[in-house]
């Protein structure tokens, strides 16, 4: 059979709650290798040397200051990190390797039928700063359905999480309790040679973003479904075994996940939960705590819990205003929002100064595939009327939509109305990021960051001299 069971699954184990049991018809088959790695084995050295030969001749190049404003304000602006993967433009957004988003859109591999990028092949990006062909891609799908399953003791774990729990802290819960898998802790405490680092550190980004979907499914269905989890078909790409895993049987909504999963999986490294996951590596944490320590920091509301919020607040709006809102109604009530002291979310951004370029992927999506939804038509009215009242409030310094004001909208309309669990997705998507990120910093023999730090009466004598 090409079909297996996604989870060594348990009897229930909770009262009252139905979990997912065996699927004991599904046939087992061994892990594959997609190659990638030797690709990796010739890249590294050859990045080594760039680097190395690059901080012996400008090591003492000033990239820029620091006021005292940026140390207040969270080092907003601080050029202090080194990020292989991504690199964000104040005025052009993201781009990945170079890659633009429309020309990754346009670019990277895409299913039989479908009309949007695959994320195995951003993560074949990620790393290589290449463009994979096809067939790469399809081993890397292969490779990660091979790695899926979930080590019984996680499986007791979620099976034992209350309902009422949180999806992320389920989520980042068990990711640590993942920590058991890790070929990095092992090779470490078998003293393999710093040098070596990266390779194990890859063997745990790819066992760890190929349980993923495993896992996010587990606590998907056991928080809202009946318990019950799809199977994994070796087969299929990533995200069509994600989506199969939660339940749905819609091929747009999979498309659109290919979508999702793509672009929110890396923007640059300041973010709090790359950085996190950077930090936290740097101690040579293996991947599963690091990426669990980046997820607890996706969870905040500030940062990947914002597509909950913005949905909360569009639905709130829709129930106040209606479906046949006009602009100036809607203009009014922005005005209203404001003066009350609340802020418009989805809008602004920490380093963006133009409409976010994953918003606009998003917006073309729903134009084609959705353009008469009634939550489609608000997010566009507000596109059109909230960026000149923000910019006429005067206190945003992006008045422009970002990511979340977008996506909520998106996998409602596909019928996943269970808001709490959107960062869940955003957490398995930046996982490709953060953890072909973590491969290089090991490569590269990033130390443990140690940034130096002040007191407010230390910095007011040096202030004063």
């Amino acid at each position: 059979m090409a079909v297996r069971s996604a989870l060594r699954l348990l009897r229930p184990l909770s009262k009252g709650n139905t979990r997912w049991t065996p699927n004991l018809t599904s046939a087992r088959y061994e892990t594959t290798d997609c190659g990638l790695k030797d690709i990796m084995a010739d890249l590294v050295p050859e990045k080594q040397k760039q680097v190395k030969e690059f901080r012996a001749k400008h090591g003492d190049f000033v990239v820029g200051d620091v006021t005292v404003d940026m140390m207040y304000g969270g080092m907003r602006g601080i050029r202090g990190l080194v990020t292989e993967t991504s690199l964000l433009d104040p005025e052009e957004g993201i781009r990945f390797r170079g890659y633009s988003i429309p020309e990754c859109q346009e670019l990277l591999p895409k299913a039989d039928g479908g009309a949007e990028p695959l994320p195995e092949g951003l993560f074949y990006l990620l790393l290589t700063g290449n463009i994979p062909t096809k067939d790469e891609v399809r081993a890397i799908s292969r490779d990660w359905a091979s790695r899926a399953d979930l080590p019984q003791h996680v499986v007791q774990m979620v099976n034992n999480f209350p309902t009422s729990l949180h999806p992320m802290a389920q989520f980042s819960a068990a990711v640590t309790a993942m920590h058991s898998e890790s070929k990095f802790a092992k090779a470490y405490a078998d003293g393999t040679h710093k040098t070596k680092y990266w390779e194990s550190t890859y063997e745990d980004a790819m066992d760890l973003i190929a349980k993923l979907p495993t896992l996010a499914s587990a606590i998907y269905c056991n928080v809202y479904r009946d318990g019950k989890v799809g199977a994994i078909d070796p087969n299929k790409d990533w995200s069509a075994n994600f989506t199969s895993m939660l339940g749905y049987d819609n091929n747009m909504f999979t498309e659109l996940m290919r979508l999702y999963l793509t672009i929110h999986a890396d923007h640059e490294g300041g973010n709090v939960s790359a950085h996190t996951c950077h930090l936290v590596g740097s101690a040579l944490s293996d991947p599963y705590l690091s990426f669990s320590a980046g997820m607890n920091g996706l969870a905040g509301p500030l940062h990947g819990l914002a597509n909950q919020e913005v949905l909360v607040w569009l639905t709130n709006v829709f129930e106040q205003v209606g479906s046949n809102v006009t602009k100036d109604q809607l203009r009014e009530f922005l005005w209203s929002t404001l003066n009350s002291g609340q802020v418009v979310p989805g809008f602004g951004h920490a380093v963006l100064r133009k409409t976010d370029p994953r918003y606009m992927c998003q917006r073309e999506f729903a134009q084609k595939h959705l353009p008469d939804d009634p939550m489609f038509h608000l997010v566009s009215q507000l596109f059109e009327v909230a960026p000149d009242v923000l910019t006429e409030h005067g206190k945003t310094k992006n008045p422009w939509p970002n990511v979340d004001a977008h996506s909520g909208v998106l996998l409602q309309y596909y019928g996943m109305t269970e808001m709490s669990y959107y960062t869940v997705l955003f957490g398995v998507s930046r996982a490709l990021g953060v953890l072909s990120s973590l491969v290089w910093d090991r490569a590269l023999g990033l130390p443990i960051e140690r940034p130096k730090s002040f007191t407010t009466e230390a910095l007011i004598k040096m202030a004063s001299k």
